[in-house]
């Protein structure tokens, strides 16, 4: 078979490589590619190969997200926006949108931040219902820990005063019992267990539109954390060509008896879609004040947060998905959790020791933690713009805890390998956002706090954070031999920017574009 020869010069090419890291000109044979500089200029001779003039553009390895929600942002592309708003601007959205939709169908929000408003007050059921009696209405909290449902919506998924609290999970209250329409950790399940779930087809038209989204920034891979049904729906496109990124899968719990029954192992499938592993919960998020800390939240002496699996629970569920071939990436947020969440991974490694197993956030961490993840071979999944974002809400209820928060630096020194993401849709997938947090620790909109940063000592340089999100990425899924680098023998995905990145201050990366984008040799 005679494989198509593209050579693309007088370019600025950052390869990543750390033998090799920048080079002027790249051969590419079929979906690889094959040399740099001189020997890729060679190539020219070859029968129909093409040669491309890139005009001095600089060039990235494909960006990978490696935490992300794509289901999630694909389908709550329809739902309110409420990103920013003042409770009254989300009160406001929803009667706007009652207006339009049909009585009974189900309203959908996501992204309210209770605390960005006066007294940081979690908001309750009744102005949902002044403005939505005849709608069911569920409205997501930024974090994704939380919700808020009207009465409706709590009729229709049987919740009363006598309703339990589910294990793990919470009902706000009014004081003579009765839900006060908030719901924290696992009690959101119960409501939005009652929302019409989407079929496979819809799910995959939804994707097929987002992924659109994702190449638009620079983004030619995800590592997706998403329940079913998105799984099927990915390999749906798969079937019909019409996946252009690659996508690494993690199951949920829920998953895992089907998945142990069929004998599916970390690193089935091929180069565009493959399984990564069992994805897990430890704790809850900062921002529902539900993340599990060794001591409590300030201003909260009785509130610690949550662990969302009993210790025992996580240690049983992370030995039988060891033992069957299964990576764990474990959501863990607080000092707490993530403590037990290294003692778990410690215990189960020698189980299965090629398996990549990762924590996802790694928010805050105990001083003596730090080192472990390097020690354990644990991959640092992380996600740089909650630290400019989450600032304001971590100084007010972590204190002094702040200082070991989001400790990229530390990590990264300590010999962790370190995968960048954004967990879109709680933030945008955007990857220079993303870079821009890394690199300044600074807040994308202002600046905020300052031109040094919040913790400037945990900022890393412009090439680490990159590295992070392609070789990290990579590495974090075993894909590290063809992937993560633009280097003979790897798979060519690439970003062709607009400006050079690398010659220009920080704040050039929040309006960096990105020209074109190639993925498996193929301009995309």
């Amino acid at each position: 078979m005679n494989l198509q020869v593209q050579i693309l010069r007088n370019a600025h090419i950052y390869t990543g490589c750390p033998t090799h890291p920048w080079a002027t000109a790249i051969a590419l044979v079929g979906e690889r590619v094959a040399a740099l500089d001189g020997e890729a200029l060679a190539w020219a001779d070859a029968p129909g190969a093409t040669v491309e003039d890139l005009g001095g553009a600089t060039v990235l390895p494909g960006l990978v997200d490696a935490h992300l929600h794509l289901m999630w942002y694909a389908l709550s592309l329809h739902d309110l926006d409420l990103r920013d708003l003042s409770w009254e601007q989300c009160v406001q959205r929803v009667a706007e949108r009652a207006a339009e939709t049909p009585p009974g169908a189900w309203l959908k929000g996501r992204g309210w931040d209770q605390n960005l408003w006066p007294g940081g007050i979690f908001p309750t059921a009744a102005a949902l219902d002044a403005v939505a009696p005849c709608h069911p209405v569920v409205l997501i909290a930024k974090s994704a820990h939380a919700a808020v449902a009207n009465s409706a919506a709590l009729r229709l998924a049987g919740v009363t005063a006598e309703t339990p609290d589910p294990e793990h999970g919470y009902f706000g209250r009014l004081p003579d019992g009765t839900p006060d329409g908030m719901l924290f950790e696992a009690a959101m399940e119960v409501v939005l267990a009652a929302v019409p779930a989407p079929s496979v087809e819809e799910v995959a038209v939804a994707l097929k539109v987002a992924q659109a989204h994702l190449l638009a920034v620079g983004i030619t891979g995800v590592h997706d954390m998403d329940a079913a049904p998105a799984f099927a729906a990915f390999q749906t496109l798969h079937r019909r060509a019409e996946l252009r990124v690659r996508v690494v899968k993690y199951a949920r719990l829920e998953t895992l008896d089907a998945v142990l029954g069929a004998g599916l192992r970390s690193g089935l499938g091929d180069d565009q879609l493959r399984f990564g592993g069992l994805k897990l919960f430890a704790d809850g998020a900062l921002g529902a004040r539900t993340a599990a800390l060794c001591a409590p939240y300030a201003g909260e002496p009785d509130n610690a947060g949550v662990l969302t699996l009993e210790p025992e629970q996580l240690r049983g569920i992370a030995r039988r998905a060891a033992e069957g071939g299964i990576a764990l990436a474990i959501h863990a947020i607080g000092d707490r959790a993530n403590h037990l969440v290294l003692d778990v991974l410690d215990e189960v490694r020698p189980l299965n020791s090629a398996l990549r197993h990762r924590i996802e956030h790694v928010q805050l961490l105990a001083p003596e933690d730090v080192p472990r993840l390097a020690r354990l071979g644990i991959v640092a999944s992380m996600q740089p713009i909650h630290a400019p974002h989450d600032q304001a809400m971590a100084e007010r209820y972590w204190g002094a805890r702040t200082a070991r928060a989001y400790a990229w630096r530390s990590l990264l020194d300590a010999g962790t390998v370190l995968a960048l993401g954004s967990d879109a849709p709680v933030e945008s997938f955007n990857p220079f956002l993303g870079l821009y947090a890394a690199v300044t620790r600074r807040h994308e909109a202002d600046g905020a706090p300052g031109p040094a940063g919040w913790h400037p000592e945990q900022r890393l340089a412009l090439a680490e954070a990159l590295r992070a999100y392609t070789w990290g990425a990579a590495y974090a899924a075993g894909l590290e031999s063809r992937l993560g680098m633009l280097a003979p023998g790897f798979l060519a995905d690439l970003v062709v920017l607009d400006r050079d990145i690398f010659a220009l201050p920080p704040e050039s990366l929040l309006e960096t574009c990105v020209r074109r984008v190639m993925v498996g040799g193929a301009w995309v």
